[in-house]
């Protein structure tokens, strides 16, 4: 565990280094034919600040490139998608913790990665405040990637191919970390999930069947204080009445803050896709949402920082699992993690809209 802790520590260390170089670095020219970034009927406005880094067809596919690349991680094993696949909504199936450099693996689970542009902070804990600089932890971390920006950019330097789209996205072909970082955000950003079939009911395009209305009915009453609509989660970190993995030793945003008060607080997850992204929670241990919703009625522990909504766990009856589980399902978008704008080596001329 001790080992676990001095890891933990080193990495956000050499993210909060990484950051510190980065904001020194000189602002990068933007080149290329801009995309406009909708926002799905009813959202409400995105908190990125798009004028930092505007979306370009160029940037785009540049940030999609390096997305998949392997060059990325020091053995040309693990790109970003080694973790993140598309086909279970940009998360890792089936794992609880992914598999990284060494035969290491992650100490949380992957999160999904959809509708950043509405995320303030990132990782489960909130410690990286800004969607550029996210990418830098897991590259850097020892167990996941452990490359350094440097020796990313020195391989890169290599490839002709990456020559011309750093050209074309930025102006010239010089490759740099906040250049490598603003593609890839770039790419993230428009990794928007907002055409499942709950959207289309909002949109007047289909109906819920019975079990959906009143799952969703019970989801009103029930989770929606936690996971409000549209994009399913209110980004607040929480202690859900799980105890610490005794390996793990995990406590959550307590070691960011420091605060005892925020022992073992997570942030709140997207439902969204959840039909794709099994296994839950912030280290994987619930393999299904029946197990989910079993934790909640039998066994969420009252402890010292257990938020009040979960102090008496959360009275469920069969009936009502059966049709949450049916409205949950209907948060499905398969268009999202079928979308060849977002899969390797894919290229289409112009993208004019994201979903």
């Amino acid at each position: 565990m001790r080992r676990i802790e001095i890891t933990i520590l080193s990495l956000l260390f050499l993210v909060s280094l990484a950051i510190s170089w980065q904001n020194k670095e000189p602002s990068t020219q933007v080149n290329g034919k801009k995309i406009p970034f909708i926002i799905p009927k009813g959202w409400p406005q995105p908190v990125y600040d798009f004028k930092k880094n505007p979306i370009t067809q160029e940037g785009f596919e540049l940030g999609r490139k390096l997305f998949y690349d392997g060059r990325l991680s020091k053995d040309g094993n693990f790109p970003c998608a080694s973790c993140h696949q598309q086909f279970c909504a940009f998360a890792t199936y089936d794992h609880p913790f992914s598999h990284g450099y060494n035969n290491a693996q992650t100490f949380r689970n992957t999160p999904t990665l959809f509708n950043l542009a509405w995320q303030k902070d990132f990782m489960l804990d909130g410690r990286i405040h800004q969607l550029e600089n996210q990418p830098i932890a897991p590259i850097t971390a020892p167990n996941e990637m452990a490359e350094s920006m440097d020796s990313i950019i020195l391989k890169l330097k290599n490839d002709t191919t990456y020559a011309r789209m750093f050209t074309q996205a930025f102006g010239s072909k010089t490759i740099t970390a906040p250049r490598i970082t603003k593609a890839l955000t770039q790419f993230m950003l428009l990794l928007v999930s907002s055409n499942s079939k709950y959207d289309k009911v909002m949109r007047g395009e289909e109906k819920f069947i019975l079990p959906q209305q009143l799952g969703y009915d019970i989801f009103k009453k029930k989770c929606i204080s936690c996971h409000s609509e549209p994009l399913f989660t209110d980004f607040s970190y929480r202690n859900i009445g799980e105890p610490a993995d005794k390996y793990l030793n995990d406590f959550g945003r307590m070691r960011v803050t420091g605060k005892s008060e925020d022992s073992l607080k997570f942030r709140v997850p997207s439902l969204r896709n959840v039909a794709y992204s099994s296994p839950y929670g912030h280290d994987g241990r619930f393999f299904s949402l029946l197990n989910v919703f079993q934790f909640y009625r039998n066994s969420a522990v009252n402890g010292p920082t257990t938020d009040s909504l979960f102090k008496h766990k959360m009275p469920l009856s069969n009936f009502e699992i059966g049709q949450l589980t049916a409205f949950l399902y209907s948060l499905s978008d398969s268009s999202f993690i079928n979308d060849k704008r977002f899969a390797e080596q894919y290229y289409v001329p112009v993208i004019t809209h994201v979903h």
